[in-house]
């Protein structure tokens, strides 16, 4: 959403479109060869020597969370086209495709979840929204309504009521598949992450004044730094973490404040060496 709010109002031409790539597409390039390589060294001294370790499920552990990187990747080499393309229309026009997509690319899937959660099999609609971003491109795309000012009209009150009751959906429909041993977890798709995070979204983009901005500019620019090294120190740590005579929750929330910890702190110290936190982290 705030790619789709910053990248998809402007004005794009060939020479914008090139610099673009080149400031932006290959840095990222860069970054994910550079981490894929830094994963493998590391998985690598990291289950040697340690049997209790199953390697397929360590290196799973650890690519797990860089599917983001090619998925932001090409729609980031997309993004201009896609700009280019919404100028030609008029907001309402796009919002009345972002409805009808959504409702293809959330709903129908929700609906075949819930049949197949109580053993109704079979109730699945075939559609292709692949050259559109699927359900990624739909983030994006409201990221940029919410630039056009699309949802001014919905009261702040109503916004915070649909952030809470997603949430308290997400956490209540989670728990029933745990109940009902039905194997599943929450991911974009779902339509309560998309109403609950559209939501909040919408709010932050009416905030006028930042409280504490020296600390909102600081998680801003360590956040995606955390994100490529936390996945180093979470193998290690897990099994230490799961030995702690507490319950899940309380598990997963230690596991959290040390990843947290731990990596805020090594992307400090690589920010510091020259040209490393520019090209290894990405930072700005």
């Amino acid at each position: 959403m705030i790619s789709g709010y910053l990248l998809l109002d402007r004005a794009y031409d060939d020479e914008r479109i090139r610099k673009f790539w080149n400031t932006s597409c290959k840095g990222l390039v860069i970054v994910t060869v550079i981490w894929a390589a830094i994963y493998v060294i590391s998985l690598q001294f990291l289950t040697a020597g340690s049997p209790q370790v199953n390697y397929a499920e360590a290196g799973t552990l650890f690519f797990s969370h860089m599917w983001y990187m090619p998925m932001i990747i090409g729609m980031y080499l997309s993004m201009p086209f896609v700009a280019s393309a919404l100028n030609h229309f008029d907001v309402d026009t796009i919002y009345q495709a972002t409805i009808a997509f959504t409702l293809l690319a959330f709903l129908l899937p929700f609906v075949t979840l819930v049949c197949k959660m109580h053993g109704i099999d079979g109730v699945a609609i075939q559609y292709c929204l692949g050259f559109s971003g699927g359900i990624y491109g739909i983030y994006i795309i409201l990221g940029y309504l919410v630039k056009k000012g699309k949802f001014l009209n919905v009261s702040s009150l109503k916004l915070w009521v649909l952030a809470i009751v997603s949430f308290l959906v997400c956490i209540l429909f989670q728990y029933y598949a745990f109940v009902i041993n039905y194997d599943f977890f929450l991911w974009y798709e779902f339509p309560f992450i998309l109403l609950g995070s559209f939501a909040l979204f919408e709010l932050c983009s009416r905030v006028k004044t930042v409280r504490f901005y020296s600390w909102v500019t600081v998680i801003s620019k360590y956040s995606f730094a955390v994100f490529l090294i936390h996945n180093i120190f979470r193998l290690p740590l897990l099994p230490l973490v799961v030995q702690l005579p507490f319950s899940e929750p309380v598990k997963a929330i230690v596991l959290w404040i040390l990843l947290v910890v731990f990596s805020f702190t090594a992307a400090a110290i690589i920010y510091r060496i020259p040209r490393f936190g520019k090209y290894i982290l990405y930072m700005r």
